[in-house]
């Protein structure tokens, strides 16, 4: 009984029930209690699970039941049942397989309710599941795709009552139920030989018997030795055989199948995949004892839903599919444009309905068919009386046509009415007067001098008729008679004129083009514009406005007309009284030169007071910077002090020149992997040592936004990189040679550019090696040795990228390098 509630509840949540909405729940000994009452009472699975819900019980307390007994099953503590043969558990009627015994349990939705499936019939249904299937479109053929279809499987129902016409044979059971005066439940499982053998009966031969002739026989049986009087006896089926069927002919997968007893032609073709690309869908034939026994066209059943002609299979038949004899494609503007399987004989008002009928824009009068007629093709025009009539062939292409883009009786009319639109020209709809009045009349901004009708003539041109409309709302003019397509445009005064737009620019907060209208003032424009920024002047303000003069028939001197006005409060003062904008006027408001924002720069290192600091001039240098600052610390290395500056505009188009013929000199995979780019900033050398001895002379730099001056501490090493054996970093040795200094990286590399050698100062500026260099050696400074090839080494150029102290000194090396 444990194992059967398993089963049970699992059904329950592939029926897809809704929570329960009773008020009062069921604890789970009542769940379990009534389950198993409603199992012995022989409800179904629907009924339960609806009046389990609607007591009360909740989905999530059905899946911890369902957990807890399906680990009970796992773990050993459900026994199944291990006997061969059929076999019917002990309280429930639930049908098994005859060659195994098992009960397969629900596995989603596509395998829900499957039933029972021996090894052999589960090996048929993973030979299905290999196949694959596409999506169908107009070049597939109607109807194929069914038997790919994974929630369509045509699989029996195990559960359903035993039909009376089922033919028993090996491997059934039958149940033999005898109530009232005795009480008594016999499960017979009829041998290979076809027979049951009955205690105290003897063998009774079943086979070939449908289960109505076997309850009889058995009751005639039974009577030996049960009386009639007081005792009821009932048979029914119970585990059902594995019958083998062969499906040859145009399908997917033809061969052997174990199927159920219970199946149908089509649960057949469907383990078989479907049928081929020749397959026909319209004559599918079962053999059965070397005649044809039934016929099926499938698509009666998708059509109509007839499936009296899915027959149900026995062992030894042959489901035989053979080509198709008709393939016809319809296309155009039907609901299902794509091929279709014909018979002999049909007609192509059966394909239209075939396909679905006319779409909404179809042209139905007629349809054209192309046909092969074995030596070219020819077309054909049926008409729709000849639909029904018109018989198609094997290969026939029938179009079915769109109607005409054009309408009967259309009217429009544009402008400046309430409801402009499209309408139906009628009876009642067919002058101007009546068009308007369709349309709830004119708007006040309507120009009523001339409306403009445009009308199609019999031969699509167009011609343009100057209309009254004025006079034809007044009665003194005639009413104009419409056609179809006709369009009346009645314009707007707006339309006439071309109003134009204002432009403000400049310190305001909303700059930008404005609609313009009559009497618009310079303080109505700045109103609109948000108002005057703070930097903005007071005392200029000024209006450009374009010449013009449209009778004029020379050319003018004079190009512009410019304006200038002064301001207070946003009001005009200054300039000339009453002043109003035209169309197309441009208004710039200026920047005060006496309007200026701080401008900081930044001080870091070996000073008293580091920080940012706002220039009081803008000839501000650095010697008054460190001024300010209190001084460079007793730590301090001024001789190494570098200014980091943030570049303009110029300078940046420089730097992206450079980066660009650098990159053209070693190629795009080099520059990127260096990560070879434009930096916003970069390094001024500077000598500010000199600086600070000389204020105000030429090494005292004039200071700028964002620059960032760094005093660092004294540094006593020397860096030796690029085209050497071991680039290395040496302490400082006071008048030692450059010699020395590389002697200490290993010497020169086998590809040195020995006579560029270069230095890097710590303050940013670079210098060749004259001579010796013993004099130009300092503390913290960087000795570059480049290559002699423009083919870069990759690991010294990388060498030399991550010790560059700016992207700038970087393309400069780089660039010498090159040369």
């Amino acid at each position: 009984m444990r194992r059967q509630f398993v089963r049970w509840v699992l059904c329950l949540f592939l029926l897809g029930s809704a929570v329960a909405y009773a008020q009062n729940g069921m604890t789970d000994s009542q769940v379990i209690e009534y389950v198993q009452q409603a199992l012995q009472q022989g409800k179904d699975q629907q009924t339960i699970a609806m009046e389990l819900l609607a007591k009360g019980a909740t989905q999530e307390q059905l899946l911890r039941l369902k957990s807890q007994y399906s680990g009970a099953a796992a773990s050993g503590s459900v026994t199944p049942a291990g006997e061969s043969g059929a076999q019917l558990d002990s309280s429930t009627r639930t049908r098994k397989t005859a060659a195994t015994g098992r009960e397969e349990e629900a596995k989603g939705t596509a395998d829900e309710d499957k039933g029972i499936w021996t090894d052999d019939m589960q090996q048929s249904m993973k030979q299905r599941h290999n196949l694959t299937t596409t999506p169908a479109d107009e070049n597939d053929v109607f109807g194929r795709n069914i038997f790919n279809i994974e929630r369509l499987t045509f699989q029996p129902n195990q559960n359903m009552a035993t039909p009376e016409n089922y033919r028993l044979g090996p491997g059934d059971e039958v149940i033999i139920d005898v109530w009232g005066a005795s009480q008594n439940t016999m499960r017979l499982g009829i041998s290979p030989d076809g027979y049951v053998n009955i205690d105290n009966v003897g063998p009774v031969f079943l086979s070939n018997m449908t289960i109505k002739e076997a309850r009889q026989l058995l009751k005639q049986e039974l009577g030996k030795i049960y009386a009639d009087s007081g005792n009821n006896i009932q048979v029914t089926l119970g585990n059902i055989r594995t019958i083998q069927v062969n499906v040859m002919g145009e399908v997917m997968a033809p061969g052997t199948y174990a199927l159920s007893s219970l199946s149908t032609v089509f649960h057949a073709l469907y383990v078989a995949g479907g049928v081929s690309d020749i397959g026909s869908l319209r004559n599918v034939q079962v053999a059965r004892g070397g005649k044809t026994f039934a016929r099926l066209d499938v698509y009666e059943y998708i059509m109509k839903g007839q499936i009296q002609d899915d027959i149900r299979l026995q062992d030894g038949d042959v489901v035989i599919v053979p080509t198709y004899d008709e393939l016809v494609k319809i296309t155009g503007k039907v609901k299902r444009p794509m091929f279709y399987e014909m018979k002999n004989g049909e007609s192509a008002a059966t394909l239209l309905k075939y396909a679905g009928g006319f779409a909404s824009d179809a042209y139905k009068k007629s349809i054209r068919v192309l046909r092969k007629d074995g030596k070219e093709f020819s077309v054909k025009t049926v008409n729709d009386i000849d639909y029904s009539a018109f018989k198609l062939t094997d290969g026939d292409v029938i179009s079915v046509d769109s109607i005409l883009n054009r309408f009967n009786n259309r009217l429009e009319v544009k402008g400046a009415v309430y409801h402009p639109g499209v309408f139906e020209l009628s009876g009642s709809l067919n002058t101007v007067r009546q068009l308007v009045e369709k349309a709830d009349g004119l708007l006040g901004e309507a120009f009523t001098g001339r409306a403009v009708l445009y009308r199609e003539r019999e031969n699509l041109t167009k011609e343009v008729l100057p209309v009254d409309i004025l006079g034809i709302l007044n009665g003194t003019s005639p009413d104009v008679a419409l056609q179809k397509n006709d369009i009346l445009y009645i314009p707007s005064i707006h339309d006439l004129q071309d109003m134009g737009k204002v432009t403000i620019s400049g310190e305001v907060n909303k700059p930008g083009s404005y609609t313009y209208a009559d009497h618009m003032s310079l303080e109505d424009l700045v109103i609109t514009a948000g108002g005057l920024k703070e930097s903005a002047s007071l005392v200029r303000v000024d209006v450009s406005r374009r010449i013009r003069d449209p009778k004029g028939t020379t050319e003018p001197d004079m190009i512009g007309q410019n304006f200038s006005f002064g301001l207070k409060d946003g009001f005009v003062v200054d300039g000339e009284a009453g002043f109003e904008l035209q169309p197309y006027d441009q208004v710039f408001v200026r920047r005060s030169p006496s309007y200026n924002e701080q401008v900081n720069v930044t001080v870091d290192g070996e000073v008293l007071y580091r920080g940012d600091y706002t220039l009081n001039t803008k000839s501000e240098r650095l010697s008054s910077l460190i001024q300010r600052a209190g001084g460079v610390s007793r730590y301090a290395y001024v001789r190494g002090a570098k200014l980091r500056r943030v570049a303009n505009e110029e300078e940046l188009r420089r730097m992206e020149d450079v980066v660009k013929m650098v990159r053209r000199e070693i190629g795009e995979a080099m520059a990127n992997a260096l990560g070879l780019k434009v930096d916003s900033t970069f390094t001024v050398g500077i000598d500010l040592e000199a600086a600070l001895a000389n204020p105000g002379g030429d090494a005292d730099l004039v200071l700028r936004e964002g620059d960032v001056l760094t005093v660092p501490e004294y540094n006593n090493t020397v860096k030796v990189n690029g085209a050497v054996m071991m680039p290395n970093t040496v302490s400082y040795a006071s008048g030692k040679s450059v010699k020395y200094y590389l002697s200490q990286a290993g010497g020169y590399s086998a590809n040195a550019k020995k006579s560029q050698k270069f230095i890097i100062y710590m303050n940013g500026q670079v210098a060749k090696v004259k001579g010796s260099g013993k004099k130009q050696i300092e503390p913290g400074c960087e000795i570059v040795v480049p290559n002699k090839t423009k083919k870069f080494n990759f690991a010294t150029v990388m060498s030399n990228a991550t010790s560059f102290a700016s992207l700038a000194t970087m393309l400069a090396s780089l660039a010498t390098m090159m040369k």
